[in-house]
C-alpha cells in the first residue's frame, strides 16, 4: 500500500523525543492481519516506557502505545483466525497464549507491545493474528481498548489467580484504571468492596460505580480503617496498586490466609513488607504481570455477559498526546483514551 498514515514515533527516551511522524501503512505479512487503530488505551507503564525506557534495548524509531482496539482491513497469506471487518483488540505480551509466563529464572518474561515489540500508538499496525482477540459485541472502540492491560491485570488477579467468590472482601488502592476494573469485577462476583483513596471526590464516585465503603488515606489510617469495617477479619484480597511501602501495609490489612496482588509501582519497584504478617497470616503474595491471551478471551466473554462498562475519564485526539499523557501525570479516574480518528 502506498498511501500514509500517521504514527507516534521517538529517536530517542523522553516526552521531547516524540513526534507525530507520516509514514506508509504497512502491508501484512504471512500470517498476520492488517488493523486500522480506533483508539488506543493510555497506561502508567506507558509513561515509564517513554520517559525511561525502562532499560529495555529499544529499536528506534519506537512506537509507545500497547492497547488498541480495531477493525482487521486485510489479511496476509495463511489467516484464517479472523476475517476482513472483525473487530479486535491487542494483547498485551504476544506469544503468552496460556499457562506460565514466557521467559525463565535468568531472564523474566516481558516482551510486550509498545516495548520490545513495536507500539500501537499508529493509524494502523500489521502484526501477527495470534496477537490479537475478538473486541467485545458490547463495548465500542473506546471502552474495548482499555481491556488488553487494566482490564486483563484485574481479572488475572482476581478470579484466574485468586479464585474470588461472593461474599468475600477486596480492597482496592486508587481510583485507576486496574482499580476500577477490579471494583466491577469484584461486585459482579458478590463481593464486598472496599476502596481507598486520598480523594473524597473520588470516592464518592467509587460508590457510585458500586464500592461497598470508601476510605479516605488523606483523614485516617486506612489499615485501622479496614479493621473496623471488617470487624477485625481484614480483606480476603487486596490489589496492592502502589508499590514501595505500601506492600507492608496490605501485609497488615489482609485477612489470615488472605491473597495480596502486587501490581502497581507508583511508589517505585523496591517494595518492603515485615516477614511476621506474611507468615503468622500464611499470606499469599501474587505478582501480576498483566496475562495470557486465554484469559483475555475469558474476560471478553465475561464483559459481553455481565454488561461491565469501562470507566474512561477523558479521551484525547491522536495529535494531542501530549496533552493526554499530562492527563495520566495529573491522575485518572479510571482510563485515558487516544482516539486515532485524525480531529
Amino acid at each position: 500500500m502506498t498511501r500514509g498514515m500517521q504514527r507516534w514515533e521517538m529517536d530517542g527516551i523522553g516526552r521531547d523525543r516524540l513526534a507525530l511522524e507520516d509514514t506508509p501503512i504497512p502491508e501484512p505479512k504471512p500470517g498476520e492481519v492488517l488493523v486500522k487503530v480506533a483508539a488506543v488505551s493510555l497506561n502508567y507503564r506507558d509513561k515509564l516506557m517513554i520517559e525511561s525506557g525502562m532499560g529495555l534495548q529499544l529499536t528506534f524509531p519506537f512506537t509507545p502505545g500497547s492497547d488498541l482496539a480495531g477493525t482487521v482491513q486485510a489479511l496476509g497469506d495463511g489467516v484464517t483466525r479472523f476475517a476482513a471487518g472483525d473487530r479486535v483488540i491487542s494483547t498485551f505480551v504476544p506469544g503468552w497464549i496460556d499457562g506460565a509466563p514466557l521467559g525463565n529464572g535468568r531472564v523474566p518474561p516481558y516482551r510486550t507491545l509498545g516495548g520490545a515489540y513495536p507500539g500501537v500508538l499508529t493509524e494502523y499496525v500489521a502484526f501477527p493474528a495470534d496477537w490479537f482477540v475478538r473486541a467485545p459485541a458490547s463495548l465500542d472502540d473506546r471502552q474495548a481498548s482499555t481491556l488488553p492491560c487494566a482490564g486483563l491485570t484485574a481479572w488475572f488477579a482476581l478470579i484466574e489467580k485468586g479464585a474470588l467468590h461472593a461474599g468475600e472482601t477486596v480492597l482496592i488502592e486508587g481510583t485507576g484504571g486496574v482499580a476500577l476494573f477490579g471494583l466491577q469485577i469484584a461486585k459482579a462476583h458478590g463481593a464486598n468492596v472496599i476502596v481507598v483513596s486520598g480523594s473524597a471526590e473520588k470516592l464518592k464516585r467509587a460508590e457510585v460505580l458500586g464500592a461497598n465503603h470508601g476510605i479516605d488515606r488523606s483523614s485516617e489510617d486506612w489499615v485501622e480503617a479496614a479493621y473496623r469495617l471488617t470487624a477485625d477479619h481484614g480483606a480476603d484480597h487486596i490489589l496492592e496498586l502502589v508499590g514501595g511501602p505500601h506492600l507492608g501495609q496490605a501485609a497488615r490489612a489482609v485477612a489470615v490466609g488472605g491473597h495480596i496482588y502486587q501490581i502497581g509501582v507508583l511508589e517505585g519497584f523496591d517494595v518492603a513488607a515485615s516477614a511476621g504478617p506474611l507468615m503468622l497470616k500464611n499470606v499469599t503474595v501474587q505478582g501480576i504481570g498483566v496475562g495470557h491471551r486465554r484469559a483475555l478471551e475469558d474476560f471478553v466473554t465475561a464483559v459481553d455477559r455481565i454488561g461491565l462498562k469501562p470507566v474512561i475519564d477523558k479521551s484525547y485526539p491522536l495529535e494531542d498526546l501530549p496533552a493526554a499523557l499530562d492527563h495520566l501525570d495529573r491522575g485518572a479516574f479510571g482510563k485515558i483514551v487516544v482516539e486515532m480518528e485524525r480531529s
